[in-house]
């Protein structure tokens, strides 16, 4: 791996590769006092967070978190103001706007209102079926002042970063 790699997984800002779909559990960073998790159950990773390269390159600019099924409840992460409520493309979205953060989540049937204001945890809509093949699932994003970053900086669940020395060939 490259040095720039290393440093991307070590500051959260890409996932480091992993088999199992990790399940958050009281080892990892607590969440901030003003978020909350957005989907009830077993805080399980179904996709990592993975920063693209560079803007417009490929990219998983969030992560899926497992859900109980499709009409399950959807809660704001955070506090803010609804700034978008609707579809786009054919996905149902919700994302609300908290000083420079934008917060989204998607695919949810939006049970609010451009300009509700919400508070951590408050209900935001439905899950809607269809994100994630395999098992239902609701995808979390936030971008500060537009750059997206790691929804588990503010949720916890990142753990501690830890550098390892680069090895040289031979050893």
């Amino acid at each position: 791996m490259s040095v720039a790699i290393l440093l991307a997984i070590a500051f959260g800002m890409l996932a480091a590769p992993t088999s199992a779909a990790p399940v958050i559990d009281g080892g990892a960073s607590r969440a901030h006092p003003d978020w909350a998790w957005p989907v009830d159950g077993v805080r399980t990773v179904v996709r990592p967070f993975a920063a693209p390269p560079t803007p417009y390159a490929a990219g998983h600019r969030g992560v899926d978190l497992a859900a109980p099924g499709a009409g399950a409840v959807v809660r704001a992460a955070t506090h803010g103001v609804v700034h978008f409520a609707g579809t786009v493309v054919d996905r149902p979205v919700v994302t609300v706007r908290s000083g420079n953060l934008l917060v989204t989540v998607e695919p949810v049937e939006p049970s609010v209102q451009v300009g509700d204001a919400v508070r951590a945890g408050d209900e935001i809509g439905l899950l809607q079926a269809g994100h994630c093949a395999a098992t239902p699932c609701v995808h979390l994003g936030v971008r500060v002042d537009g750059e997206y970053v790691s929804p588990l900086l503010y949720l916890g669940g990142l753990r501690r970063a830890v550098l390892l020395p680069l090895s040289t060939h031979g050893e």
